[in-house]
């Protein structure tokens, strides 16, 4: 076999040749040996000893050497490629896939939805199971970051048998969505699971009811919920895959990608910092290409996040430049909703709520099975604009993805939408919940403080800032220092007084005034 195809690389053996994407990897010789060794004897475990008597023949050299080139090969390939087994040597962990031809990936995370099988002998389900994979297909469609495969392209393997690796590999697709569709006494069920389809793996299932009548409302609200709940875990399996290639591998829109999975899964520190990864990685991955919207956006959440953060001297400049950075995601990419949040939330900041709630239903209205987008939404709607809207949209971001890896950062803006609304109870409760799917973070502490002291529970909120004085005193001196997500006066006055109170730097009579007052 010349060329020996695994994951997405390609081994060329005549040429001695590594490619990914057709494109050539930088491999040392020495580094080509032993794979090449691992890969031919991939069905055992290969000693040390043999590793270096054929890679480093009638020559002496010490282990470090060998040590050296198996950690370049994991930084190049991914760290579980290639296993230690102690005291016996390695073993080449990946399967070989049967063509000989390198699968030509997309850069963006790639999906298909393969039709849905009918369980049942009623004929009727035919035409339901194919309305799902349409209706999922077309709602998957308006999340930028994907490329998902047409509809029709999709029927083709409806009678087919299906061998996920090929059939991946002939649409070009990473991820396969496979369904089932099933009903009992008036209710349908669906069935998915998603696969990464190269190695196999089995990323998420989930089941979604709803009643059989109605039809039309019934399979746009579970293809909505199928899309809600799928979409952070590609997310999240994409954040996996790339946390293994180092930089130097990485293409300006996988740099792009990287430094957005940085800062969506808040590994970012609590401050400006010149050498933050996320801000790094993006401008490192325009420097290769000025036109990436990704990268752009990527830039104006970090600003933001330290403009939420950081020290309110440095508040002003950073988002001015981070509304410069959203504004250029969006001439590069209008229907880019990511980017339209973004300016929505910068514009909060910038004290310009008019501006900033028209961006942020923008993006509701061009995406509205994000589920981030949904609940900040929510939460100016209930600070700034329609009370009565705005919490459904931040508990439907909650409940419509509850296994979503980020939950705990959805949970704390949801407590925020609800003590915007005076329900401080649900406050203090989502604050808990917050705490708990996200331990150490400071804005669950910050929620259940100004909950707790909203419901009275002044003790309790006491403690929970002595806990956040532990975690992030600066995050506490920010929120001391009036930074508050540019919520509107009065929901600032109120969540500042409360958290005051908290810290005993204003007395308890203060709060009370405050809670009076929403009872005349």
């Amino acid at each position: 076999m010349d060329n020996i195809c695994f994951l997405d690389f390609v081994l060329h053996r005549r040429t001695r040749r590594l490619t990914r994407a057709s494109k050539d990897v930088p491999i040392g010789s020495r580094a080509l040996d032993i794979l090449e060794l691992l890969i031919t004897h991939r069905d055992r475990v290969v000693s040390r000893n043999e590793i270096m008597e054929a890679v480093w023949p009638a020559t002496v050299v010490g282990d470090n050497n060998l040590n050296v080139q198996v950690a370049n090969l994991r930084q190049i390939l991914g760290s579980e490629t290639i296993v230690t087994v102690p005291g016996r040597g390695l073993h080449f962990t990946p399967q070989i896939l049967p063509d000989e031809v390198s699968p030509e990936l997309p850069e963006r995370p790639s999906l298909v939805v393969l039709p849905f099988s009918n369980l049942q002998s009623d004929p009727k389900l035919d035409w339901l199971a194919d309305a799902f994979v349409e209706d999922i297909t077309t709602e998957l469609s308006r999340f930028r970051d994907l490329f998902v495969v047409a509809r029709n392209s999709a029927f083709v393997y409806r009678q087919m048998p299906r061998d996920l690796r090929i059939v991946a590999r002939e649409l070009g697709v990473r991820y396969v969505l496979e369904g089932s569709v099933r009903s009992s006494q008036g209710r349908v069920r669906i069935t998915t699971q998603l696969i990464e389809a190269l190695s196999g793996g089995h990323v998420w299932a989930e089941n979604f009811d709803g009643p059989l009548d109605n039809n039309f409302d019934m399979q746009t609200q579970i293809a909505r919920a199928v899309v809600t709940a799928l979409v952070p875990q590609v997310a999240s399996a994409e954040a996996d895959r790339l946390r293994h290639r180092p930089p130097l591998n990485l293409t300006a829109h996988e740099l792009a990608q990287k430094a957005w999975t940085l800062i969506s899964d808040g590994n970012i520190t609590y401050e400006p910092t010149p050498d933050e990864p996320a801000l790094a990685l993006a401008e490192q991955a325009l420097s290769i290409d000025p036109s990436s919207s990704l990268a752009w956006r990527t830039i104006a959440w970090v600003r933001w996040w330290h403009a939420f953060y950081g020290s309110p001297k440095l508040i002003e400049d950073l988002i001015a430049r981070g509304i410069a950075a959203a504004n250029k995601a969006i001439i590069i990419d209008a229907r880019d909703h990511h980017a339209w949040r973004l300016k929505g939330l910068l514009e909060f900041q910038n004290n310009n709520p008019e501006a900033a709630l028209s961006a942020l239903r923008r993006a509701h209205d061009m995406n509205p099975n994000c589920s981030t987008t949904l609940v900040w939404l929510g939460l100016y709607e209930a600070a700034r604009g329609d009370r009565e809207k705005g919490i459904p949209y931040a508990e439907a971001a909650v409940s419509h993805s509850p296994n979503d890896p980020m939950i705990g950062r959805t949970l704390c803006v949801l407590g925020i939408a609800q003590f915007a609304a005076r329900d401080y109870a649900a406050t203090a409760e989502t604050g808990a919940r917050a705490h708990i799917a996200t331990l150490g973070s400071p804005s669950a502490l910050v929620v259940s403080i100004i909950g707790c002291v909203g419901a009275g529970h002044i003790d309790k909120a006491r403690l929970h800032y002595n806990e956040l004085l532990h975690t992030s005193a600066k995050f506490a001196e920010a929120r001391l220092a009036g930074n508050w997500l540019g919520v509107g006066p009065d929901c600032q006055t109120r969540a500042h007084t409360f958290f005051q109170v908290a810290a005993g730097l204003a007395d308890e009579s203060e709060a009370a005034a405050l809670l009076a007052q929403a009872n005349l």
